[in-house]
């Protein structure tokens, strides 16, 4: 437990690195709070000279002297675009989580604490020198008893309290941005460092990663695009996590992909497949693919690890976004600036032609050009930058898939830079657009709601005869006029019903019409179509 002194002690070292770096200078210059830079400077702690290096690099510098906490808020901090000026971006995406290893005996306690029995009854080998440490947990080889080879992941003993006090002086940070600046306000600096908080402890649940792991496992069984390692549950629980080891290429490595004879050309465009798979078919996308997590198989397929950052979106922000792809891949401005409006991710009020000429100067300069001249990082800062002109708010459900999508475009780059990533990615978003919301949409949804349709239909005269019966008999003063109205209603709502139950039948028949044996023009979409507008307008008809 982190006493008093020891928090003090704390804030006294981050208030040394900052100032030294002159991040003080950074927040609070030309604001009211500029007084503070000034007490701080004659704070015994402080007497020393300051860092002279440039703005990105000093800000860097200073997160790796904070720690892991901070370096892993830089990180997350590297791919938001919208926030940063490019020089920082820039600088933090150098920051590395490489942490030295703790204690391997506190290893080798954690495990068997967790899964209540010895390394030697757990593992037929365990080799105590971890592979790989990071902020949050190291890595370790082990074999099970019958010969698989496996990692295993322990989470670092005692690092929720550090988490918690860090992100607490984070957090006081924000609210102080938020206070001494008040264009950061459309930023919420507040929120930022709450959803980075909730990562993080996500990422200490080795369960929950686990889980993950698992799921995308599922969703990508028997691909040819992305390989998941198998977990074994057995040897899994909240602080240690066991799962298979794999053998391929880090995806940084291109020297050693071409030599095993990989064509990088399809592994760029197998990249671009699978995030869009990943957002838009699965909706639980990988949010932390930087080369360090991805590898290449000897058969061509990518391999995934690390699972304790997944990201998701609503049905409505899936759908918006790839009706903003297709928008933008079509060159359709109008219908980008709409979707904004439509979405409220800008006010209800901007004027939509203003909006899409922004629009129009910032997407027309990137067509047509290979990835290599392209910094799609710089385009979306651009793009951000001119919907903050309308007043566009950041939006935090979109961070994770930010993120990915930078990390995306890194590894395209580093892979084959002439990938037009437009290409790859548009007829995809187009089939998938079909099937939300064209006529195979309309079928899969009919096939799936009618056994419950007609398991409901049966009780549709009841429950309509209940409703009317208890009308007529509210009110024994009515008139026949009122009485009169009500038998009309009567026969109208028995007209709907008749209608509804024909709209279903032809519903019915255009969803099945394929299993049938009928002539080839009965088979024909169009056809089908027809069929099922006509029975959608039945039901629908009032």
């Amino acid at each position: 437990m982190k006493t008093p002194f020891k928090q003090f002690k704390r804030l006294i070292k981050i208030n040394r690195v900052l100032t030294y770096y002159r991040i003080d200078h950074l927040l609070f210059a030309n604001t009211k709070y500029e007084w503070f830079t000034l007490i701080n400077g004659i704070l015994p702690w402080n007497w020393r000279s300051r860092s002279k290096v440039s703005r990105g690099e000093r800000i860097r510098l200073a997160l790796e002297e904070l720690g892991p906490i901070f370096i892993k808020f830089g990180q997350a901090l590297s791919t938001r675009k919208d926030l940063l000026p490019e020089d920082i971006s820039v600088e933090l995406r150098k920051l590395q989580d490489d942490c030295p290893p703790f204690d391997e005996q506190h290893s080798i306690e954690i495990i068997e604490k967790g899964l209540k029995r010895s390394i030697s009854e757990a593992y037929a080998s365990f080799d105590p020198v971890p592979m790989a440490s990071a902020s949050i947990a190291q890595v370790h080889a082990a074999t099970l008893m019958d010969g698989t080879e496996v990692v295993v992941k322990v989470v670092r003993p005692d690092i929720k309290p550090v988490i918690e006090q860090d992100v607490s002086i984070l957090r006081s940070l924000a609210q102080l941005l938020e206070a001494a600046i008040k264009e950061s306000r459309r930023l919420h600096p507040t929120e930022v460092v709450a959803e980075f908080e909730k990562t993080l402890l996500d990422e200490l649940d080795m369960m929950r990663e686990a889980s993950n792991a698992a799921q995308l496992r599922r969703n990508f069984e028997n691909s040819e695009l992305l390989y998941v390692p198998e977990i074994y549950w057995s040897h899994t629980n909240d602080h240690v996590m066991t799962m298979e080891r794999i053998y391929g290429i880090r995806i940084s490595d291109t020297d050693k992909l071409i030599e095993a004879g990989v064509d990088l050309t399809d592994l760029s465009a197998k990249g671009v497949t699978i995030f869009f798979t990943q957002v838009f078919k699965h909706n639980f996308f990988h949010a932390d693919m930087h080369p360090g997590n991805i590898f290449v198989l000897p058969d061509g397929r990518y391999a995934a690890i690390d699972f304790g950052i997944m990201g998701t979106l609503t049905p409505e922000d899936q759908r918006y976004l790839a009706e903003n792809f297709l928008a933008f891949f079509n060159r359709d401005y109008l219908r980008v600036s709409e979707l904004h409006i439509e979405s409220e991710w800008v006010p209800r009020d901007t004027r939509v032609n203003e909006l899409e000429s922004a629009i129009r100067s910032v997407c027309e300069p990137i067509w047509d050009r290979p990835l290599k001249e392209i910094s799609f990082g710089l385009f979306l800062m651009r793009l951000f930058q001119t919907a903050r002109r309308f007043g566009m708010e950041v939006q935090p459900q979109l961070v994770l898939l930010q993120k990915t999508l930078l990390n995306i475009e890194g590894l395209g780059r580093q892979l084959d830079d002439e990938l037009d990533l437009w290409d790859t990615a548009k007829p995809f978003l187009e089939d998938w657009m079909q099937e939300r919301v064209g006529l195979k949409s309309l079928i899969k949804n009919t096939k799936a709601n009618l056994p419950y349709w007609i398991e409901q239909a049966p009780t549709l005269p009841g429950l309509l005869h209940a409703s009317l019966s208890k009308l007529a008999h509210a009110d024994f003063q009515q008139t026949a006029e009122k009485l009169e109205k009500v038998q009309q209603q009567m026969e109208k709502q028995r007209k709907a019903e008749h209608r509804r139950w024909i709209g279903l039948l032809l519903v019915g028949a255009a969803a099945f019409i394929p299993t049938l044996d009928l002539p080839s023009f009965l088979h024909e979409d169009w056809f089908r179509a027809i069929i099922a507008l006509t029975g959608v307008y039945l039901i629908i008809k009032k």
